[in-house]
């Protein structure tokens, strides 16, 4: 996290690291997605400017919060390291059902989280 107080936006400013005071959160905000980055938060409190630059943002903590459960968390974690999850990977990894793999599958797609590519037994998902 960078925390600019008042008077170190000049520092940025005589570095030409900045060109003037707001300019450059349209450049930052594209270094993080052609980086494969979520956006960066922005946050103007009464004296400071702090920007959140996260590197990841499905982390165990986050999935939690949009009510995944432990298998679906389990699966995002396979997908950020495998890059992509068929059923029966999804089967294998958490010991379950077809069925099961199918709904649970179906709500990480429904969820906006994993995309769906191919059908039948062809399909796989990926991170959205």
């Amino acid at each position: 996290m960078i925390r600019l107080r008042e008077g170190s936006a000049n520092a940025f400013f005589m570095v030409k690291y900045i060109e003037q005071w707001g300019t450059g959160t349209n450049r930052m905000i594209r270094w993080c997605l052609n980086e494969g980055l979520p956006e960066p938060e922005f946050e103007d409190k009464k004296r400071a400017f702090i920007v959140r630059i996260r590197k990841d943002i499905y982390t165990e903590e986050y999935l939690k919060e949009r009510g995944l459960s432990k298998r679906q968390v389990k699966a995002v974690i396979y997908v950020k390291e495998k890059v992509k999850i068929t059923n029966k990977d999804y089967q294998h990894l958490n010991n379950v059902s077809r069925q099961t793999a199918q709904r649970d599958l179906s709500g990480l797609v429904n969820k906006g989280i994993f995309k769906k590519f191919g059908k039948g037994r062809n399909a796989y998902y990926m991170i959205k």
